[in-house]
């Protein structure tokens, strides 16, 4: 990727980032913060068993 590309590419994000209502963003940041852990949707909860077995 070119670095005219990359330019155009952030300039993009950026203005839909500014057209969109304050409201959306806001919705949008809080439902970002009811994600599961990335451990534990890809290999459920065994690795949180085993590293609080390895606490103890």
């Amino acid at each position: 990727m070119s670095s005219n590309d990359y330019i155009k590419f952030m300039t993009q994000q950026i203005v839909s980032y500014l057209d969109t209502p304050k409201e959306e963003r806001g919705r949008k940041k809080n439902s970002k913060t009811g994600q599961q852990v990335y451990g534990n949707s890809w290999f459920g909860i065994l690795p949180f068993v085993l590293k609080m077995y390895r606490k103890k």
